[in-house]
């Protein structure tokens, strides 16, 4: 896999070996304690869609106010799909355009919600986790489907939450996110910590975020935009 200038940006050249290795190194890159600015005045939500076919990737980007949450600016960025849908390998797909929705915003967010996985992810590196080491950036992973892990049942309540683990062979397990349900009678969200986001902080500040919809308010809003609707 050829790389831009800089390491955690790959050019695809179609090896999957090389950009799973390059995940893997990312990946300790990945910080799991609080870095986020505080007090937390802005959060923004991202989130991807693909027209054209596939052939354009669009990404969303809202900026809210934290404590409020409302929208305070957004923005949107069109660029030619750099590589097909590979599983595990996503962020590579999506990373380019949510980079340049983010630069096109008025100001740096304090925390960002992705509309992905975090550490959630096989090698630890799912699109926020990506985002955040590449942003530099506090970042939370909230995804719709889970992709690794497994967690207890969830009571039918919103804000209920358990962890998301994965058999580590300790008999416990490691965790690696949360299951939240984010609404009364849907699907959990699976919830995991980008970068410079703690395992609790993912929970809380995704929980903060709820506004009566299964989904948290700023991803809410940038699948929104990202979707034209």
């Amino acid at each position: 896999m050829a790389v831009t200038s800089s390491s955690a940006l790959p050019v695809w050249n179609g090896d999957t070996n090389a950009a799973r290795k390059l995940q893997a190194a990312l990946a300790r890159q990945v910080v799991l304690r609080d870095g986020f600015n505080t007090p937390v005045r802005s959060i923004a939500g991202f989130d991807v869609g693909f027209e054209d076919a596939g052939n354009t990737t669009c990404a969303a980007a809202v900026l809210l106010d934290a404590i409020s949450l409302e929208p305070i600016a957004q923005a949107t960025t069109r660029l030619p799909t750099v590589m097909p849908y590979i599983p595990g390998l996503l962020s590579f797909r999506e990373l380019p355009a949510l980079l340049a929705a983010l630069e096109a915003l008025p100001q740096t967010p304090d925390l960002c919600l992705i509309d992905g996985h975090g550490i959630a992810h096989p090698r630890r590196l799912g699109i926020a986790a990506h985002f955040g080491v590449v942003s530099g950036l506090a970042s939370i992973g909230v995804a719709k489907k889970i992709l690794i892990g497994q967690h207890r049942p969830l009571h039918d309540m919103h804000g209920a939450h358990t962890p998301l683990r994965v058999d580590d062979g300790s008999g416990l397990g490691e965790q690696i996110g949360w299951a939240l349900r984010s609404k009364v009678g849907c699907l959990p969200l699976y919830v995991s910590p980008g970068h410079r986001v703690s395992m609790t902080s993912a929970a809380e500040w995704v929980i903060h975020c709820l506004r009566g919809y299964r989904l948290p308010e700023p991803t809410r809003l940038a699948d929104r935009l990202a979707s034209r609707r």
